[in-house]
């Protein structure tokens, strides 16, 4: 992969679904598919908004470590992100994402206690294309 930046952005930015894996409570890995992040600071932090009652939620308190995972049907190519997650509930996180159809799944709009933010920070990441593996750092 010539340019991790622009192949893993584009691959973020067309994604429709998005797969984000954690440690459950009992120590193995469990994979949840998620709509696509709602911003993104190149492909180092991705910001994500879920329920606060979610398992992955309860999860990531636990153990932040985890996964993201894009995957482009079109040209059978995918990239995983390992990393870490924080969950943020402070009003100005939850403002940034917050957008206008979100009061169908959270009814007290952007204060709703339901309502969190996920904070992806990847460190390293492994991209699949033509058969072929590699490894790759991200980028400070």
């Amino acid at each position: 992969m010539r340019d991790p930046e622009k192949t893993v952005g584009r691959m973020a930015d067309q994604a429709k679904t998005v797969f984000l894996s954690y440690i459950d409570s009992q120590g193995f890995p469990a994979t949840r598919a998620m709509l696509p992040p709602r911003e993104r600071e190149g492909i180092r932090v991705f910001w994500f908004s879920t329920n606060t009652s979610s398992q992955k939620v309860s999860a990531f308190r636990e153990n932040p470590k985890g996964s993201v995972y894009f995957v482009d049907r079109r040209f059978f190519r995918g990239v995983s992100l390992c990393g870490t997650v924080e969950v943020l509930e402070d009003q100005k996180s939850k403002e940034r994402l917050w957008q206008m159809g979100d009061r169908m799944y959270y009814s007290r709009g952007v204060t709703d206690p339901d309502y969190c933010v996920l904070k992806f920070t990847a460190e390293r990441g492994r991209f699949y294309s033509n058969f072929k593996s590699e490894d790759f750092l991200i980028p400070d």
